[in-house]
């Protein structure tokens, strides 16, 4: 494992740091297929998204995490802004850092991501067609947990508070206040509604998975682009790339893994339930992650 960097080619003036995992053996002239690993809203690649990274590269594959521009080592102001337009191009900017390297095989780019990372490469294979294929692992389609909560029990038009807390928030910044934030797993154990999301703080928040660059908030001015984002927009037209996505048969968010498995074009689309866990457990479970890699490893095989 590498720490490297690279910029953003987005436009954005923005250095993106990443963990770049080689496999076992790795031989420098020869070429190897790639996965790009986008980590949860709220994370970075030190947590979650870093341990798939490091199980595909053992796989055989180049495996890269990295940190969301404006959040962890990535650069960016203001810090933790959470723009899903802008994390769905970070997928491919990762993408146009891989193609530098003489050692990837071009033509065998995948990408996976966990939660909300598994929403944003979702889109970005809809955008992006070097992306060959896509694996999700607890996936969350951001604009649809904030906008209908995460049992999908709230109307989309219940949720124009939010869109005006996030107007409100950027007037607010603009005038010089302190950047406003919200909370993007629960900040304390007393806030969470359930026991998924109760795992959420205790793994963001505690020893179980805690890091120095992920403070678990977003700047509130983040909610005007998160409510109103789709990240299967025009999956059922774009997305025919093959997909994978695995999910807990006890994760609240099985819902969204389902809608995109309903709306991809694809003909190569299949679901892995891991029964018994929840959202949370395939973040760091080690046998929940065994049985994720066991069927992510051979897909991305014949897949690129």
């Amino acid at each position: 494992m590498t720490n490297v960097t690279f910029p953003n080619t987005n436009g954005l003036d923005i250095t993106i740091a990443g963990l770049l995992n080689l496999p076992a053996g790795f031989d420098e002239s020869k070429t190897y297929p790639a996965v790009v690993v986008s980590h949860p809203g709220g994370g970075v690649k030190e947590q979650t998204a870093g341990t798939y990274a490091r199980k595909l590269a053992e796989q055989g594959f180049i495996a890269v995490a990295y940190d969301a521009s404006y959040q962890g080592e990535s650069t960016g102001e203001p810090r933790q802004l959470e723009n899903p337009h802008v994390r769905t191009e970070d997928v491919s900017a990762v993408i146009d850092y891989l193609i530098t390297l003489p050692y990837v095989d071009n033509d065998r780019i995948g990408a996976m991501g966990i939660c909300a990372g598994a929403g944003y490469t979702a889109n970005a294979a809809i955008n992006d067609r070097r992306i060959k294929a896509v694996g999700t692992v607890s996936m969350v389609n951001i604009g649809q947990m904030f906008r209908n909560g995460w049992d999908n029990s709230v109307k989309d038009s219940d949720a124009i508070p939010y869109i005006q807390a996030g107007s409100d928030s950027r007037t607010s910044d603009a005038s010089g206040n302190p950047i406003a934030t919200i909370p993007m797993a629960p900040l304390k154990e007393e806030d969470a509604p359930n026991e998924e999301l109760r795992q959420a703080w205790e793994y963001y928040h505690t020893d179980r998975a805690a890091y120095c660059t992920a403070p678990g908030f977003a700047t509130a001015r983040s909610l005007n682009q998160i409510i109103t984002y789709d990240a299967f927009f025009k999956a059922e037209a774009f997305f025919t790339q093959p997909l994978l996505t695995v999910v807990g048969s006890d994760a609240g968010s099985k819902w969204m893994s389902d809608d995109l498995m309903a709306r991809a074009a694809t003909t190569d689309k299949s679901m892995h339930i891991v029964e018994g866990a929840n959202h949370m457990d395939l973040y760091d479970g080690e046998s929940e992650i065994t049985e994720a890699i066991g069927v992510l490893a051979p897909f991305f095989e014949r897949t690129l």
